[in-house]
């Protein structure tokens, strides 16, 4: 029999149709978010469960007797959202779909740093309510960003791929804060140098981009003391988890003009965006759309079949995360 599995969201269809044709395939079909009494009980029913970002799998969430399911193979590369100890504990593999969102969300980084330094967003805004007043020598001035310095909070796929837009495509010097000693090929091309703490990075970054992980270690890294590091004409990028920043201390900063903006595509409590950040006009805000291509999505979702496969066939699973 084939193993039966919980697609938690709607997936690329080419995607789907591979996922009906190797396994006994259930899809959530409203494609609204389960609640957590349906995922806890998707744990007894079926031998696998797709999950995604949307997916909160807290402890509580997995049962206490023997889970049918064995493997949470997760669409995306964050997993701050599973508690892997209690999937340990209740011996389920988890798996992620790292590399193949890469580029797209890179891409997504540069532009909400282009956007709120040059006030794209704003300047949108204005336009299409017919406020638009014409050219002249004072309107809209924004931060040009052609050989500023951008600091990267965590350097590993991601933030290379951004860091290297950064320099090779905007000449910007390139300095970084990684846990672990980084120091490639890739890091010697652009030149960047590896900061021993984070308020080093900060203190000398005009654009500050985050792309640790989130979770309970990295919650609010980005704190009120963090942001008071910054200079005051710096900005702040995030595509990484919206946890790693709180929320309410961004907000405090941007008021008080301790940070002149910030580009924000991910959420702490997302979809919920405070209100204050949706009414401030140094503030771009988009739909957490890191990966929101056609090309990546189906890439991470082939990515899942292939640990679906593996597993199955009792072969290692090639992104096993606990």
């Amino acid at each position: 029999m084939k193993p039966r599995i919980m697609v938690t969201r709607r997936w690329p269809a080419a995607v789907e149709h591979v996922l009906a044709e190797r396994f006994d395939t259930t899809f959530n079909q409203s494609d609204a978010p389960m609640s957590l009494a349906q995922l806890k009980a998707a744990f007894l029913e079926f031998d696998a469960i797709l999950p995604t970002v949307s997916d909160k799998l807290p402890a509580a969430v997995f049962p206490d007797a023997d889970s049918r399911t064995k493997l949470l193979a997760n669409f995306g590369v964050g997993f701050s959202h599973i508690d892997l100890d209690a999937a340990r504990e209740r011996g389920i593999t988890v798996t992620n779909t790292p590399g193949v969102l890469t580029d797209c969300t890179a891409d997504v980084a540069m532009s909400l740093l282009l956007s709120v330094s040059r006030r794209a967003g704003e300047g949108e805004r204005q336009l299409r309510a017919g406020l638009w007043p014409g050219w002249c020598p004072t309107h809209m001035i924004g931060t040009k960003v052609t050989g500023k310095t951008i600091g990267i909070i965590g350097m590993g796929r991601i933030g290379k791929a951004t860091a290297k837009r950064a320099h090779f495509g905007f000449d910007m010097d390139v300095i970084f804060y990684n846990r672990s000693k980084v120091d490639d090929e890739e890091i010697r091309a652009m030149g960047a140098r590896q900061l021993p703490t984070i308020e080093d990075v900060l203190a000398r970054a005009d654009f500050v981009s985050l792309h640790c992980p989130g979770g309970a270690e990295n919650r609010h890294v980005i704190n009120a003391a963090r942001l008071g590091a910054m200079k005051r004409g710096a900005y702040l990028i995030n595509t990484a988890r919206g946890d790693v920043v709180d929320h309410d201390a961004l907000i405090e900063a941007l008021e008080a003009g301790k940070i002149a903006g910030a580009g924000l595509d991910v959420y702490d409590g997302e979809p919920d965006v405070p209100p204050a950040l949706m009414c401030m006009e140094n503030v771009v805000l988009l739909p957490h759309l890191g990966s929101a291509t056609e090309e990546t999505r189906a890439d991470m979702g082939m990515r899942a079949v292939e640990n679906l496969t593996a597993f199955f066939e009792r072969r290692p699973v090639p992104d096993k995360v606990a």
